[in-house]
């Protein structure tokens, strides 16, 4: 039932029934149906472009996968960081530590190789960010895979250095009679006048002269190969292997400090001036063999002695003298 309406008037003093057009009805009519349409239109859109309606949960997750995007990000740049000190490490590998120990630098196709199964990958595929995923997952391996490679070769040249410091410590570096207790070098390497024939012949060691019992030092790292006097003219002598093709000889000695077998280190004290054996007078006479062949002592004393010092001892030990045995 329509709803009666009134309105006051003032001219007659009474409430008159006011008449609405039946047109006008169908009007408002009309007009209510059109703005029902229009919204029922719009609602539609909006359920079309919108695959569903966001829950808490979907909220929830939606945060979780921006802050994952946000670690990969932050995850991607601490590589870029690694990936540069990897690029800085491999050049000082090929440019100065594999020149240093004359080794062959590590190619590009070994340290870039990669993975050559693409298989490994496939289970990255698929997903709304599988590209983030995948991208970074490649740079670790890769990554993973040159530092394997570069600690390999961290470890070759660690062995490297290891005998190269096994090397200089073996090399027969000082002399075997101090500075303080030596009186003169008597004779040097090369041909002298023998003291006991007067005929010039080959010396194949340097002579230290000192006083009786003035110590005797081991001239590089090694083992006592023999510390007896069974070798004809040398009296009590030394011999120490070093290892690297090096042997040193000590002899005419008073006494020893050391035994066959012994490991002996530089500067150690293994025996004591003396003039047993074929000798004209207490003195060391001190030999360096490489390979089994005699060589100049002299070509070896870095370890003790100032430059000037060695200049000074070569003057002498070039002379040619009458050797003290």
């Amino acid at each position: 039932m329509a709803k009666v309406k009134y309105y006051y008037d003032s001219e007659n003093l009474a409430y008159t029934k006011i008449k609405t057009r039946k047109r006008i009805k169908i009007g408002y009519a009309l007009l209510f149906l059109v703005a029902s349409a229009l919204f029922g239109f719009l609602v539609f859109v909006l359920l079309i472009n919108t695959p569903y309606f966001e829950t808490p949960k979907d909220r929830l997750q939606a945060r979780e996968i921006e802050n994952l995007k946000l670690q990969y990000s932050i995850l991607n740049k601490k590589l870029d960081e690694i990936d540069a000190a990897a690029e800085a490490l491999e050049e000082r590998d090929n440019n100065i530590y594999r020149v240093y120990f004359n080794k062959a630098e590590i190619p590009d196709s070994i340290r870039k190789a990669g993975f050559r199964n693409p298989e490994r990958y496939k289970i990255l595929e698929g997903y709304n960010n599988s590209q983030l995923v995948l991208n970074t997952t490649k740079r670790i391996d890769k990554l993973s895979k040159e530092l394997a490679i570069q600690s390999k070769s961290l470890d070759e040249i660690l062995k490297l250095a290891g005998a190269k410091e096994n090397l200089l410590l073996a090399i027969p570096a000082i002399q075997p009679v101090r500075n303080e207790n030596l009186k003169r070098i008597a004779s040097g390497f090369g041909y002298r006048i023998d003291p006991f024939t007067k005929v010039r012949k080959m010396h194949n060691g340097m002579d230290f002269t000192a006083n009786t019992g003035a110590p005797v030092y081991a001239t590089g790292d090694g083992v006592v190969a023999r510390a007896d006097n069974t070798a004809s003219g040398f009296g009590n002598h030394i011999v120490i292997r070093h290892g690297f093709g090096y042997e040193s000889l000590y002899a005419h000695l008073s006494k020893y400090n050391c035994r066959p077998g012994q490991h002996v280190k530089r500067g150690d004290v293994i025996g004591y001036v003396g003039s047993t054996g074929r000798s004209e007078g207490p003195h060391c006479h001190y030999e360096v063999h490489k390979d089994g062949k005699v060589v100049n002592p002299l070509n070896f004393y870095y370890g003790n002695i100032s430059a000037a010092e060695y200049v000074a001892i070569s003057k002498m030990a070039n002379q040619e003298n009458q050797s003290l045995d």
